[in-house]
């Protein structure tokens, strides 16, 4: 049932997106310039706002994370709290995806939440600006007694950011100034003179930037500088699984990969490259993007997805990408896209789109259910055994998690997929002093400011991916030539941009007319895929991408109750499309059951062929248990 909520005009927003740095090379466009106007990505957009956000809220009040707050104001928190040491960041995280949606459709009920929630955490906060439930009241362990696991600063991150979305949306009010004096109190605390350490979960310091970029306090931008710079320095104690875990094991200059635990060395390197574009550190900058290149090429699975341990939430050596223990959190997808996205604003390389792409539809797009009101956490690409269905009214262990679920112990990933909707807009172009970038093919409607001051404006008209033909329509255009750049993914042999052959970008510059039409064709039919021969736990076997779809085999669509480990894919066989996924040849293998399973090399004996219908990965296990994986065996 659709959710009916009033609204209220909001101004022209100029810094209403996620990253506004102060130079590089591309520009992003504030979300008030982007309108998705239908299609998958205004669909998923719809149920964020409508079901979405108020579902987290929903369950952050039943497991009782906003109590906590009320608890450490009434002073009881120390017998009462409740959730991991971090839950105080999910409340911010939920604010921030609120504070998106206000900013894009100037719903006045979440704004009034907002405030209700700022108000109660204002309570909270103490005196010097100290703010957190975990810690520091009576009964409790003392105020950063435990930076390599306390997560304060931390939260203290998710809190910044979500000040930060307030204030771009065009709001200065109580949540923001309960955030500026948080780090005002970080700076205090930690900078030149104090506490010469750093947070075992890096998020503080692509925060503090953006808060110096939303404010222009330069105090904040000192202080991340101070943290990037402190890392990897042993400032955090040896542990289990090392401190590459939290990335204090190399300074981040000095790194040649991506390593430890997922999530936070995604968010370590976003706040990097921050600090390096507005220090204007090329040194610094260089280093990142050769460890995310590195990263990409040898420690990243087909969905995009990043992290293949599931122990320490980690990434593997290189090429150890097992597909049924891939881990693929959710949140380290969107911490990806923050590290791309980041990348290609800096340095006007287009081909990061394509990261950006290929995790949103399938990592990002595949956690919630299709109503929203269930999400992965981990996200693997085999599944040998049908999960059990998880109770709508219980908490889901994480990592444990058979089919979606309505909420975790930890929590981070479904608040994290509503603030990366909310502001999904943001992410769909950019432009420079004399033109327009279109990154990502979604429908939608631009209208923009160049650089150089004009005036210029498209409508994208398309059912990418269900297809991939898209029709430009300018609908605002300069007397003089601007470029028209447009990203052609990798993937997409045989592309043309009104009949020309394109690749990597296609480059229009001239005068353009209001009314013109440019056609992009992109071929999305289904396509064979194989791995690095050093992926060694998939040799053997080809995936099916269509567009910028990964695409799976689930038990669902197979006959006579088969499972997908019995099932060879016949790759002599030419694929077809299948609705928006494809359909294949398959052959389903027999298996002779031994008292040893080990002995001399045979071919696997061939019963009978069969149709292989391959869905859209993100879209597994909507329909119930099942098995299912995306890198399947070949009849060859």
């Amino acid at each position: 049932m659709t959710t009916m909520h009033n609204h209220v005009p909001a101004p022209r927003l100029a810094d209403a997106r996620p990253v506004v740095p102060a130079t590089g090379a591309l520009t992003p466009l504030p979300l008030d310039d982007v309108r998705l106007t239908g299609g998958f990505w205004a669909e998923r957009q719809r149920i964020n706002g409508e079901v979405s956000i108020d579902h987290c809220d929903h369950w952050e009040q039943r497991v009782g994370w906003i109590d906590n707050f009320r608890a450490a104001v009434d002073g009881t928190v120390a017998e009462t709290r409740t959730g991991r040491e971090f839950s105080d960041s999910d409340v911010y995280k939920l604010i921030e995806a609120m504070a998106w949606e206000v900013g894009r459709t100037g719903d006045e009920r979440l704004d009034a939440r907002i405030h209700e929630l700022a108000a109660l955490i204002g309570e909270a906060q103490e005196a010097d600006g100290y703010l957190n439930t975990r810690f520091g009241r009576p009964g409790q362990e003392p105020r950063y007694s435990d930076l390599a696991w306390g997560h304060e600063l931390y939260c203290y991150g998710h809190l910044i950011q979500a000040a930060v979305a307030r204030l771009r949306t065009g709001h200065d009010d109580e949540l923001v100034a309960i955030a500026r004096r948080a780090a005002d109190h970080v700076c205090d605390v930690f900078g030149v003179g104090g506490i010469e350490s750093v947070c075992g979960h890096p998020v503080v310091e692509p925060a503090l930037v953006e808060l110096y970029r939303a404010t222009g306090e330069r105090r904040y931008l000192d202080q991340a500088t101070l943290f990037v710079d402190r890392r990897g320095h042993g400032t955090l104690p040896d542990i289990e699984f090392g401190r590459a875990y939290y990335q204090d094991d190399v300074p981040i200059r000095d790194a040649e990969v991506l390593r430890g635990h997922s999530v936070r060395a995604l968010y370590l390197a976003a706040g990097a490259i921050d600090v390096a574009v507005e220090t204007q550190d090329d040194v610094l900058l260089d280093a990142v993007e050769h460890q995310y290149r590195t990263t990409l090429a040898r420690r990243t699975y087909l969905t995009g997805g990043m992290g293949s341990h599931h122990q320490d939430e980690a990434f593997g050596d290189d090429y150890e990408l097992p597909p049924d223990r891939a881990y693929c959190e959710t949140c380290a997808g969107v911490a990806s896209i923050m590290v791309a996205w980041r990348l290609m604003l800096a340095t006007g390389d287009l081909s990061y789109g394509d990261v950006v792409e290929r995790t949103l539809f399938n990592v990002v797009a595949a956690s919630p259910s299709a109503d929203g009101r269930a999400f992965f956490y981990t996200n693997p690409l085999h599944k040998r055994v049908p999960g059990a269905t998880a109770d709508p009214d219980t908490v889901s262990p994480r990592a444990l998690a058979q089919l979606r679920a309505p909420w975790f112990e930890v929590s981070c990933c479904p608040t994290n997929v509503a603030r990366t909707l909310a502001s999904l807009g943001g992410y769909l172009a950019t432009t420079s002093d004399n033109g327009l970038q279109l990154h990502h093919y979604a429908q939608c409607e631009i209208s923009t400011t160049l650089g150089d001051g004009r005036q210029v404006g498209l409508e994208v008209r398309t059912r990418y991916p269900e297809d991939g033909h898209v029709v430009l329509v300018v609908t605002q255009t300069a007397d003089t030539p601007w470029e028209l750049a447009l990203r052609i993914p990798a993937w997409a042999t045989g592309a043309t941009v009104d009949g020309a052959p394109a690749t990597d970008v296609a480059r229009l510059w001239r005068v353009f007319e209001v009314g013109e039409e440019i056609h992009v064709e992109l071929p999305v039919a289904p396509r064979l895929t194989a791995a690095d021969t050093r992926v060694d736990a998939v040799r053997g076997t080809v995936a099916v991408e269509r567009g910028p779809l990964v695409l799976c085999a689930e038990s669902v669509d197979l006959p006579d109750d088969l499972q997908v480990d019995e099932v060879l894919i016949d790759t002599t066989v030419p694929l077809q499309d299948h609705g928006h996924g494809a359909r294949a040849s398959g052959w389903v293998v027999e298996h002779d059951d031994t008292s040893w399973p080990y002995g001399p090399p045979v071919s696997l004996p061939r019963s009978r062929q069969v149709d292989l219908v391959l869905i859209p990965y993100r879209e597994w296990a909507n329909r119930g248990p099942s098995t299912m994986r995306v890198w399947i065996p070949t009849a060859g």
